[in-house]
């Protein structure tokens, strides 16, 4: 959506290539997901003293071979959807959606899982982040854009926060798996500090897309968000239930969709 209206600001937007996005985003989380829940229970870190939401795979909803079917399907349809954007957009699209897929599956998955190995977070904001605000102005407009790369910090900055409660819940699960999330290796204070300075880190943009880029005043519509921030931190530091961080994670997520709608609506208007 913020890729979207940036091309749309810069009067480059298109209906077919932004719909096609959108979709290719949606399978592709969905089968990133399908993947998770099948190499998770593969190593056995989706147990009965998991606290968050169900795993299909792990509590005998779905087999595991069922499971890898659905992965390997909604990724292939994500790959057939996105040749329209190749054939709009040219090899460079073909790479992104390639990288895509490859690390969606190398979250859980193969030799040196990311997620295990502390890397999830920035792989997140890379793609959750860069790759999908400055991807999908490309679809649009055809040419980078370097405000496309600044307009991407906060929406990686906010994906890596749903990931830092998800790994904050699950510290004590995943310690026992041996998956090496940064709130393993560096305790659940580190996961504190990082979910704050993610927040606080995604406003500075707005003053730059006003002052530099020239925005009009709408572009701060975003700062309305701030006191509903700081109520999920304080749930952050001051939890006292792990399960009760489930709730959390759907309101981290809720005000990533929040704060990216108003961003986009300024950056409009």
């Amino acid at each position: 959506m913020v890729g979207a209206a940036l091309a749309w600001n810069d009067q480059l937007f298109r209906l077919d290539t932004t719909l096609v996005a959108l979709f290719c985003a949606f399978a592709i989380q969905i089968g990133t997901n399908f993947a998770n829940d099948y190499f998770d229970f593969k190593k056995g870190a989706d147990t009965d003293e998991r606290i968050g939401f169900q795993r299909a795979t792990a509590t005998g909803l779905i087999s595991s071979s069922a499971m890898l079917t659905a992965t390997i399907v909604t990724m292939g349809i994500a790959f057939l959807a996105g040749l329209y954007l190749v054939w709009v957009g040219g090899w460079v699209i073909l790479a992104i959606g390639l990288l895509s897929l490859l690390f969606g599956i190398l979250y859980t998955g193969g030799p040196y899982p990311l997620g295990y190995n502390g890397l999830g977070d920035l792989f997140v904001f890379i793609f959750f982040g860069v790759v999908a605000v400055m991807g999908t102005y490309y679809v649009n407009a055809l040419e980078w854009s370097a405000v496309s790369f600044w307009a991407s910090i906060p929406v990686g900055f906010l994906a890596v926060n749903i990931l830092v409660v998800n790994n904050l819940r699950d510290i004590e699960q995943d310690k026992k798996a041996g998956k090496n999330t940064l709130g393993v290796m560096f305790g659940e204070n580190a996961l504190k500090v990082e979910y704050l300075i993610m927040g606080i880190l995604s406003y500075p943009v707005l003053f730059y897309f006003y002052t530099l880029e020239a925005f009009s005043p709408w572009i701060f519509l975003p700062l309305i968000t701030l006191p509903l921030f700081m109520i999920i931190l304080y749930h952050i530091f001051y939890h006292e239930d792990k399960s009760t961080l489930n709730r959390t994670l759907e309101q981290t997520a809720k005000f990533m969709v929040l704060f990216g709608t108003l961003f986009s609506v300024g950056i409009v208007l």
